[in-house]
């Protein structure tokens, strides 16, 4: 009898903690079928690479899960600061200035999320579910629906940021979500902001009660969640060089959210882990692939993600009531 119950711990105990990393594996599986050099340097570099604009802001959306929030303006706020951004590099000609721009208008929208959040009382859905509409209306206002160009004249010179390569064959893409991951992993399991984080989402009561300042730990969530929005705001512009403000953006809080989720990240906050979250972007181009090599509709993609976050949430139920 004990051997069962110790048996039935242990294998609760790996869907709780490695299921993406199972989930992982039979993707990748399932992607060798279809192409036999999945596997190739090449393959895996273009994965990441696809998988970096979505990746790095996965990255703050694991924090905003954790601490038991959720955030549905990612995608506008990146269409925001993209075409603003574009308007500043054709205005000034300074790459420098605008990445600057970018990585600051992003961080001044993700707290303003964060005072709606923390301030105003507002729960985290309702705000962001706000501030997504109107973000996006603004930059749709601003361009008239159409879209924001690169000037020819540093073009160039702009592209390389999402399209440069380190030694020969590394894309920088590759170098930035990796970064975006570490540096996200470092506050997360080495500093007391991410104790903050987890305590938050664990039992925001209890984390006021042993002296935490919830209210600034979720303006900094959302204003580090902002900030990786302006940065994926200049991969976006980089790697395109010209940004649509009607859809610019459009289905990244799906795919963020997605990418947490299956990543092991609980939407129920409290627990999370940045290496299933960077394995989640991961599959989440994975799943595209696999659909595009099925030679299923692409229009069918976003009902297989929304059925990926709805059996993920309920996994992650069973393993924590079972």
């Amino acid at each position: 009898m004990n051997k069962k119950i110790i048996t039935r711990q242990n294998i609760r105990k790996i869907q709780s903690e490695y299921s993406y990393l199972v989930s992982f594996i039979i993707l990748v599986l399932i992607a060798l079928y279809f192409n036999h050099s999945f596997l190739s340097y090449s393959s895996i570099i273009t994965l990441i690479s696809n998988a970096t604009i979505t990746g790095v802001i996965a990255c703050g959306m694991t924090l905003v899960i954790i601490a038991g929030m959720i955030d549905l303006s990612v995608g506008s706020i990146v269409a925001l600061t993209a075409g603003l951004g574009i308007l500043v590099l054709n205005k000034t000609g300074s790459i420098a200035l605008c990445i600057l721009f970018c990585l600051g208008m992003g961080l001044v929208l993700g707290l303003l999320n964060g005072v709606l959040t923390a301030y105003a009382g507002m729960a985290a859905f309702i705000a962001t579910l706000a501030t997504q509409c109107a973000y996006r209306s603004v930059i749709t206002q601003i361009g008239q629906g159409g879209p924001f160009s690169v000037d020819r004249g540093i073009l160039k010179s702009f592209s390389k940021i999402a399209t440069g390569k380190l030694f020969g064959s590394l894309p920088v893409l590759v170098i930035f979500l990796i970064a975006a991951a570490v540096i996200t992993w470092v506050l997360l399991t080495k500093t007391k902001f991410g104790c903050y984080v987890f305590a938050t989402g664990s039992n925001e009561h209890a984390a006021i009660l042993s002296g935490i300042d919830v209210r600034k730990v979720k303006l900094a969530i959302m204003g580090y969640v902002g900030l990786l929005c302006g940065l994926s705001s200049v991969l976006l512009a980089s790697r395109m060089s010209s940004v649509t403000a009607s859809n610019a953006g459009s289905g990244y809080e799906l795919d963020c959210i997605a990418a947490v989720a299956i990543g092991g990240t609980p939407m129920s906050g409290g627990r999370g882990k940045i290496i299933g979250t960077f394995l989640g972007a991961l599959m989440m181009q994975m799943i595209s692939t696999i659909l595009i090599a099925a030679k299923i509709d692409p229009f069918l993609t976003g009902l297989v993600k929304g059925i990926i976050i709805i059996v993920a949430v309920i996994f992650q139920k069973d393993t924590r009531n079972g």
